[in-house]
């Protein structure tokens, strides 16, 4: 599916002395090099502005009042509703900027005017609704006696809705951050940094900053009647903002940084202590702490959001976020996480019919995807539209017409069937501004609404044809002769050595990331890969969920050291044989406690025409004293590294059968190395001997309640996986329980009743397994070299 991609590295400039040494005061334990390259490349070019970006306590915030008489007339309309007791409806949105952004207002004008009575709030279904407001609910909100509606991150073109309010007599003020209407609408007041200079510190405010930035007001405007301080929010402020991607410039960055603060420290208090027991139980459920941004990207974000896109009604994540009910906010993280759980797999399955139709279009002649399928689930779209554009550089609309809860008008007549509608979400790249495209076929549109980078839109069936071509058609005469290409762009070069905790943390000086801002990517050329596998991930009950992780090992010449790394989403087959280039992202996994890397493109290496040529391809040291010798004589130092040839593969585990070496063959050929055979005859124990050690060792594990390694067991034994496997099996028969947690086996044992001769027969199996295994290992360690030769030259391996 995805195109070749073009890869860039930001052209760097070298930063002067004096902005290495400063950079150098907050990362005393590294050059500080990297970091300061990056600031540079940046924009951060003084010691002020340095300062302001990696301390918070040297930033100056913006008042809530620079908004100026809008935050005014709000806060006036706020206090009349105060005075006279008025009944005041907070009107959201289903994503997790709209999520936060409502609880920041439940939390904060819940100081003045009390929940539940005088203080409600909805949130629109995004199965069955669109962002915004609709004049349905006004109604029902007129019928509960509403004379205020306050929306969060949304409302700013909802001109017939809030003319519509109007005559209910309902006041709307509008708090929100999207594209602004071409004249003010008739509101109460509407805060929005749009209508900001771009260059002002809170034109980058997200959905939830902007309700933050109101709260904040009524604070300052009635003092001493809040029992909670303003900054209890910051977290909740923290959560939106880095799940909307936003700019993490100005005041963005500043209210995250301090709630990311507060977010761990919540974090770190006893269960029952938790001011936010919900986020804290969600933040264990991911595996996380909430001291890292990517804590909210990877954690709770995608969670938030996979409410609505499953279940539609999102409005019990108010509760999850804002409750103190420790018992009811378990219950709705754990719904929460299921649905996270769902939205993977069903996001796999319609990346894989998206791929299908994708082989069906001519992607040369096509400047926007547009694709349509009546079995898709709405509420992924939006994320597989997302993939697809990074994939192929191209702006992507996916559509859907599984039960379109809405309708177009029909011919007339009266009892002509109303037409369908299709419903979907849009994303953009390279640059281009998607919501413009979109809006300029509104005359082809139900209804629209977004970003430049996004955007959700619905419209009759009947008119995708048209709409497709008109929005090709326009997007290819704006580009001209400019290509669409796939694009992934670096910051730094470095190698394997240089991974680790020193570069994280010199790099962690630029946090929290986001657009403007983006997290660090490394460019490694000319590395390979070890030690892969992959599984379906695991949910918080253990059961299997149809979204792929591969974990493996990274190398390259620049140490003897491997480095640990995982792929979202891609199986073990589709990483490269061989040298290649990849590109990655440093990260600390809080939960196995390690820096790991996180990959982002790979391909086969650009540097990798060294040949072996001259030399035999397979080195014969199958004895105890060859084996050491093989590892001294065939490593190179660091200072010979680059005149030398290179460091032969060492294969010291004799092979079990000819696909073994077969891959061993491979991997020298594909790294042009030789491949030093350096096994020595096994020593082995008796099979019977083999297996009371395994039921031993699984006794011992389940008494202690200790996990292990498939690794681990492997060594302790000297066995195979394959045959680890049918030993498993066996334990199983005889009443142990073995779960696996990522790259840990868990077992227990429970004797079992089943039927003996059941467990005879798995046991039988097993020593059969480790009888073939041993004989396969007798006969490798003896095979003449000119026998492993033939083989590899029949395979075209030599």
């Amino acid at each position: 599916m995805p195109e070749q991609q073009q890869w860039t590295i930001v052209a760097t400039e070298q930063p002067p002395e004096w902005f290495i040494q400063a950079v150098k005061q907050h990362t005393p334990a590294s050059s500080g090099i990297y970091a300061a390259q990056l600031l540079w490349q940046r924009g951060i070019k003084d010691h002020q502005q340095l300062t302001a970006f990696i301390n918070h306590k040297a930033y100056q915030p913006a008042s809530p009042f620079e908004f100026g008489q809008e935050m005014h007339l709000a806060i006036a309309r706020l206090q009349q509703a105060y005075n006279t007791k008025e009944k005041i409806a907070i009107w959201g949105d289903f994503d997790a900027d709209g999520i936060t952004a409502t609880s920041v207002l439940w939390d904060g004008l819940g100081q003045f005017f009390k929940q539940n009575t005088q203080l409600i709030y909805y949130i629109p279904n995004r199965l069955k609704e669109s962002h915004g407001l609709n004049n349905q609910e006004i109604d029902n909100l007129a019928k509960q006696g509403c004379k205020l509606i306050v929306t969060c991150d949304t409302g700013s073109t909802n001109i017939e809705e809030i003319i519509y309010a109007k005559q209910l007599d309902i006041d709307v003020i509008v708090t929100d951050h999207h594209t602004l209407p071409a004249e003010r609408p008739p509101v109460a007041a509407i805060i929005n940094p749009r209508y900001l200079p771009r260059e002002h510190q809170l034109f980058n405010l997200s959905g939830v900053a902007v309700a933050y930035k109101l709260v904040e007001a009524l604070y300052q405007s009635l003092p001493n009647i809040a029992k909670h301080p303003l900054e209890d929010l910051l977290d909740l402020v923290a959560v939106g903002l880095i799940a909307d991607l936003v700019q993490l410039s100005g005041d963005c960055r500043y209210l995250a940084q301090l709630g990311i603060q507060r977010l761990q420290a919540d974090f770190q208090q006893p269960p029952a202590a938790r001011r936010r027991p919900g986020v804290g139980r969600l933040l264990e459920l991911c595996q996380k702490n909430g001291d890292r941004p990517t804590d909210i990207s990877f954690g709770l974000g995608p969670r938030i959001n996979a409410v609505s896109r499953i279940q539609g009604d999102a409005s019990f994540c108010v509760e999850l976020l804002t409750s103190r009910d420790t018992k009811r906010c378990n219950e709705l993280a754990e719904v929460t996480e299921l649905a996270n759980t769902r939205r993977k797999s069903l996001q796999k399955d319609v990346q894989a019919q998206v791929a299908q139709k994708l082989t069906q279009l001519d992607l040369s002649t096509t400047s926007v995807i547009v694709l349509e399928d009546a079995q898709w689930p709405a509420g992924v779209l939006g994320l597989v539209a997302g993939q697809v554009a990074q994939e192929t550089g191209r702006p992507t609309i996916l559509l859907s017409t599984e039960g379109s809860g809405e309708s177009g008008v029909g011919s007339g007549e009266e009892d002509s069937a109303p037409t369908p509608l299709a419903r979907g979400s849009a994303r953009s790249v390279n640059s281009v501004d998607l919501y413009q495209l979109v809006k300029d076929q509104a005359h082809l549109l139900h209804r629209f609404g977004g970003h430049p980078f996004a955007a959700g839109l619905s419209l009759l069936v009947e008119n995708i044809p048209l709409f497709t071509a008109a929005i090709n058609q326009q997007l290819r005469q704006s580009l001209g002769s400019t290509t669409l290409t796939p694009t992934v762009q670096a910051d730094l070069t470095v190698t394997v050595a240089d991974l680790g905790k020193e570069l994280f943390l010199e790099l962690k000086l630029l946090e929290p990331c986001g657009m403007g801002n983006p997290v660090p990517k490394l460019l490694i050329q000319n590395c390979w890969f070890e030690n892969a596998w992959h599984r379906n991930q695991q949910d918080w009950q253990g059961k299997k969920v149809q979204y792929i992780k591969t974990e493996f090992d990274i190398r390259d010449d620049s140490g003897r050291s491997a480095f640990p790394g995982i792929w979202w989403g891609h199986y073990k087959d589709e990483l490269p044989i061989g040298r290649c280039d990849c590109i990655a992202e440093l990260d600390y996994n809080t939960f196995k406690k390690r820096y790991e890397i996180r990959l982002i493109a790979v391909r086969p290496s650009v540097n990798s025409a060294l040949s072996t040529q001259h030399s035999p391809l397979i080195l014969d040291l199958r004895n105890q004293e060859h084996s050491e010798k093989a590892k001294t004589c065939y490593t190179n130092t660091s200072q010979d590294r680059l005149n030398a040839p290179l460091t032969a593969l060492i294969l010291e585990d004799c092979p079990t059968n000819w696909d073994n070496l077969r891959v061993w063959l491979r991997r020298s050929l594909y790294n042009q190395q030789q491949l030093a055979i350096a096994w020595s005859k096994p020593n082995h124990q008796s099979p019977n001997q083999i297996w009371l050690t395994l039921v031993g060792i699984a006794k011992y594990l389940s008494r202690t309640n200790q996990p292990v390694t498939r690794v681990q067991l492997l060594e302790k034994i000297g066995i195979s996986d394959q045959t680890l496997l049918v030993g498993i099996k066996a334990l199983k028969s005889l009443g142990f329980t073995v779960k696996r947690e990522d790259n840990y086996l868990q077992i227990t044992w429970h004797p079992s009743d089943s039927a003996e001769n059941v467990a005879d027969a798995a046991v039988a199996r097993f020593l059969a397994a480790v009888r073939e295994e041993q004989f396969q290992q007798q006969y490798f360690a003896q095979v003449p070299l000119s026998t492993i030769v033939a083989i590899a030259s029949y395979d075209n391996l030599v």
